[in-house]
């Protein structure tokens, strides 16, 4: 297997996704969230949006964690936005190989899950993520897959598409 980022706008799923595809296929889960700056936090939660000046020291520290892990000859699922081309090449530039899932949906699905839920990116900051969204391009590595569907269907995807690379 190979390390995965589960990628797309806030209440894609991409957290409930990740958790359980890393408990799957036995490799550690990562919350990209985790590894933002406090400054990066309280401007999230007082609705700004980030920039790219603000993404770029922590898309280097998602990077960095995901390198870590594997020089340990392990591997890992992230959850993480990546929400532009030049967001996943850093991480490219650390994991080569890095498989990306892009958790795709329509907005009026995406409104309805952040709103049902009492944590996270608030709901005012959506309509700038998928501003700056870039889907996955032809020479990525990688798969689109609609959020309408049940996790586990979701996670069989994953699976599916990784033991394909790896034949």
């Amino acid at each position: 297997m190979r390390s995965v980022v589960v990628m797309g706008v806030s209440g894609s799923g991409k957290t409930t996704i990740a958790t359980a595809l890393a408990k799957r296929i036995g490799v550690e889960f990562i919350d990209a969230d985790w590894l933002h700056t406090p400054e990066n936090l309280a401007k999230m939660s007082q609705g700004h949006a980030l920039d790219d000046v603000d993404r770029w020291p922590w898309l280097h520290s998602v990077g960095q964690r995901m390198k870590n892990v594997e020089r340990d000859d392990q591997r890992c699922v992230v959850a993480c936005s990546a929400l532009k081309r030049s967001y996943r090449d850093v991480l490219r530039d650390y994991v080569p190989d890095v498989f990306f899932v892009f958790l795709d949906g329509s907005m009026s699905e995406l409104q309805s899950r952040i709103a049902a839920r009492s944590h996270g990116v608030p709901a005012s900051l959506l309509t700038s993520q998928l501003a700056d969204l870039e889907g996955l391009q032809a020479d990525e590595l990688g798969v689109r897959i609609d959020i309408s569907l049940r996790p586990d269907d979701i996670d069989n995807q994953i699976v599916n598409q990784l033991e394909a690379l790896e034949s």
